[in-house]
């Protein structure tokens, strides 16, 4: 692949069922932490049970968590609970998602304190997998239970992504209030995204007018990119910086308007995988103007 050029998610092939690799490997950690989670606090052992321990897979217990959190008066549970199961069964590339987003929320995110926490109450977490059912369906043209279903992520969980967005594995929404993705707006994979980020239009454009990200890139607090501009893989964009121009590969973009570390002509490299890394702050000691 050419340097620079960036790598986009495949679409996922529904018609592979098998059970990725090490999914029962986590289902049956998350099991043992639900358990364990029982013993210790006795007040939670029925919702534990309800949510964890009374399913047989992890696709199970995602619908039924997901269909409980995302169902109102006129979008019943069950109805809900069918759709994300269908889904989410029929297709390993979603049930693949979920498991790599386990992982990354562990291993990048230190509040994260066991696999079952995420799943349970990690609403960037939950809002990705709803959203990858929503666009599951915008890509079979139920655009209207699509479009009902990303209503209701957003009012439930304050993050707002488009349907049609095309969102990779190994994602991590951290904290996650207040993300807005466009319509054609991609993410790769290995990617960080904070709070308060988002991926918009100008406003002036149609068609194709949303932020392309690539993979392993962390984007900070606030960081707002608009239009069909591309981040490059490994790059870094520093929270609160707005970005309206192409960002190239392991560099870090910051401020308002943003600049590259470095200057435009020899930006600063790094070789790290910032969106692995959760790195948010080693280039303030080579940013000259940054004073107190």
């Amino acid at each position: 692949m050419p340097a620079g050029e960036l790598r986009y998610p495949s679409p996922p092939n529904s018609s592979v069922t098998e059970t990725p690799p090490d999914e029962d490997e986590v289902w049956a950690q998350i099991k043992t932490e639900a358990r364990c989670d029982a013993e210790s606090e006795p007040a939670l052992a029925s919702y534990l049970y309800s949510t964890i321990l009374s399913h047989s897979s992890l696709e199970r217990s995602l619908a039924f968590h997901l269909g409980n959190k995302l169902c109102s008066s006129t979008l019943l549970s069950t109805l809900l609970y069918d759709l994300f199961l269908n889904t989410i069964s029929s297709d390993s590339a979603l049930r693949a998602a979920a498991v790599a987003d386990l992982r990354a929320a562990r291993a990048r995110d230190p509040a994260c304190v066991s696999f079952s926490h995420c799943l349970l109450n990690y609403k960037g977490f939950l809002a990705c997998q709803a959203h990858r059912v929503a666009h599951k369906l915008w890509s079979q043209s139920r655009r209207p239970l699509a479009l009902a279903l990303h209503s209701r992520i957003s009012d439930v969980f304050a993050v707002d992504i488009h349907p049609a967005a095309k969102i990779g594995k190994g994602i991590l929404f951290d904290h996650a209030t207040g993300v807005v993705i466009g319509e054609t707006a991609v993410i790769g994979n290995n990617v960080s995204i904070l709070h308060h980020v988002t991926l918009g239009g100008t406003g002036k454009a149609c068609g194709d007018r949303h932020p392309k990200i690539g993979d392993g890139v962390l984007i900070g607090a606030g960081a707002t990119i608009l239009g069909n501009v591309k981040i490059g893989e490994g790059a870094k964009i520093g929270a609160g910086s707005v970005v309206l121009i192409d960002v190239p590969p392991r560099t870090t973009a910051v401020g308002n308007p943003a600049r590259l570390v470095g200057g435009k002509e020899k930006p600063a490299r790094h070789e790290e995988c910032p969106g692995e890394s959760m790195d948010h702050t080693s280039f303030i000691s080579d940013w000259s103007d940054y004073i107190i």
